[in-house]
């Protein structure tokens, strides 16, 4: 593997952390918002990386990715929640899985403004540097939307169809293996791919910049 491409995964490893722990301080956010504490409770409410770092999700997988020349993929640890202290029981979890996805929407909105002041004050390569971390923001996004356990998506789903805690339990105890697998399918790689770009092109739309 050539330095070069050694160092720009580094780079991005480097960018993976601050969208992974906004992701995940947004759900804990979320939940302590819809009257569950349990985050708040073991400091997750944070935004320092450590409160939210797994290793399987978080190192493993992701650096194995860079020596392999791969697409980054991973996550954090997975934010505790009651669901038994939302008030809304359902709706409720809901909204917390989706507060992580859209935390990253929120953060590739904000990238793609910087680099349009970016380009005003004629600073190309961070304006397309930034561009580069709003796309990476927006797989994550959708990574997460994924409805195979951990990630956010399962949750949506089995609210969706009222799967029960316990044979969702019973479901999740496969999860990270599903997760691998899933993502080795091509036509799951072109969902993501081009839901990424999608809304990466409309949010550039929406700021006057041609992604």
């Amino acid at each position: 593997m050539e330095l070069a491409n050694l160092i720009d995964g580094f780079k991005l490893y480097l960018c993976f952390l601050p969208l992974l722990t906004f992701h995940e301080f947004g759900h804990a956010w979320v939940a302590w918002k819809c009257g569950d504490d349990t985050a708040r409770l073991q400091g997750r409410i944070s935004l320092n990386p450590l409160a939210h770092m797994e290793l399987v999700g978080t190192v493993i997988l992701p650096l194995l990715a860079i020596f392999s020349a791969g697409l980054i993929i991973g996550w954090g640890k997975p934010v505790p929640v009651n669901p038994y202290n939302l008030r809304r029981r359902r709706l409720d979890d809901t909204l917390v899985s989706l507060a992580g996805p859209a935390m990253n929407i929120a953060l590739a909105a904000g990238l793609i403004a910087l680099a349009k002041v970016g380009l005003l004050l004629n600073w190309m390569p961070v304006a397309g540097e930034l561009v580069q971390v709003a796309q990476f923001s927006l797989f994550l996004c959708f990574f997460n939307l994924l409805p195979i356990p951990p990630l956010d998506g399962s949750h949506v789903l089995k609210n969706f169809i009222g799967m029960g805690e316990e044979a969702y339990g019973r479901l999740s105890q496969y999860g990270f293996l599903i997760v691998i697998v899933a993502f080795n399918f091509r036509f799951v790689q072109e969902i993501l791919s081009k839901a990424t770009r999608l809304t990466l092109n409309l949010l550039a739309w929406s700021f006057g910049l041609h992604a």
